[in-house]
């Protein structure tokens, strides 16, 4: 096993909200964004879901965000691209990330959304199952990003201050550089690398030509890097440490990992999905089972994925004790002006 020498901890929250009192559940969401900054997270990503009590609109939440939090990175993990208009997403986010003073990173993903029985007919007019939901979509999105003008040199709008030349405004410098693909197979991961793409994996992925999830995702990285110029790569797992929680959590982290170590045994339906196993325990145990994985070394940013089920003073638990029990272990290092919060 290689040395792992993690620079960039991020976590990614579900964004739970009880369904007849969203308010509490998103404040709370907020709550921990802000409570991961004073711990020393570099990054702090939240799911956008549909038809679900937790996050629809991850560029509102985030606008939010940048207004509660001044240094930790926010990110989307992932907005599915099918369901969205590339340049008024465009927009949107630029939007967040110039009140964000540069903190904003898109993860985003292609391919038919879930729930598309259901949601597309009300989002597009017209049949909408030959509607473009493709890697595509991506790459128009992220030409509205580039600033560029549209037209020609002669090309002018009448403004209120006069004519301008017309380009997507904001224009959020640096945004284009800062696009996630969540990518889960070989040739997302190659598409991704070709144009430039970061690229987000975590604990589900495609088992193509193996069933072994961690040669899977080996790949799946060689892959990226090989199709393009150097790009990030953020390593996400469920991890659940429980040092400072009494018997009763521990006992119910432990039941959780439980109940989804099935799944990790062999591909599941059709695209043979594979999922790692939940990395549960003390710090010790989790270190343990961290300085196993073979991916931990080919990547310098590891995401810290938090299960669905939890409440929120669990969140904050499982949050503190990774930052301040297992991150260190794994060579990172809190910014000198930032201080464990309790």
């Amino acid at each position: 096993m290689g040395n792992i020498s993690i620079s960039h901890i991020g976590f990614l929250t579900p964004g739970n909200y009880p369904d007849d009192d969203p308010l509490s559940g998103l404040e709370q969401t907020l709550q921990q964004l802000q409570f991961g900054e004073e711990l020393g997270f570099d990054s702090a990503w939240v799911r956008q879901r549909h038809l679900e009590p937790g996050i629809s609109s991850a560029s509102a939440f985030l606008a939010a965000a940048t207004q509660r939090t001044s240094r930790i990175e926010l990110g989307t993990a992932v907005i599915p691209i099918g369901y969205e208009n590339p340049y008024r997403l465009a927009e949107d986010l630029a939007t967040v990330d110039i009140l964000a003073r540069g903190r904003l990173n898109i993860g985003v993903s292609a391919g038919r959304p879930l729930h598309a029985e259901l949601i597309a007919p009300l989002v597009f007019d017209g049949d909408w199952t030959g509607h473009d939901v493709s890697h595509d979509r991506v790459l128009r999105f992220a030409d509205n990003l580039r600033g560029t003008y549209l037209g020609d040199e002669q090309t002018f709008i009448n403004t209120p201050f006069g004519p301008q030349r017309p380009r997507l405004q904001p224009y959020a410098k640096g945004l284009i550089d800062r696009i996630w693909y969540g990518g889960g197979s070989q040739r997302s991961a190659g598409w991704a690398g070709r144009n430039g793409f970061n690229l987000l994996t975590g604990n589900v992925i495609r088992g193509e030509g193996t069933d072994d999830f961690f040669v899977a995702q080996s790949r799946l990285v060689e892959t990226h890097r090989a199709a393009g110029p150097q790009r990030r790569i953020a390593l996400g797992r469920v991890i659940v440490p429980f040092d400072s929680a009494d018997k009763a959590t521990r006992r119910r982290y432990r039941d959780y990992a439980e109940s989804r170590h099935g799944r990790t045994l062999s591909p599941q339906g059709e695209r043979r999905t594979l999922f790692a196993r939940d990395v549960v325990g003390t710090a010790d145990e989790i270190l343990a089972q961290l300085f196993a994985d073979p991916i931990l070394p080919e990547v310098g940013e590891l995401r810290l994925e938090l299960p669905y089920e939890f409440e929120h003073e669990e969140y904050r638990q499982i949050l503190y004790d990774f930052v301040t029990s297992i991150a260190p272990e794994l060579g990172w290092k809190a910014q000198p002006q930032i201080r464990a919060a309790s």
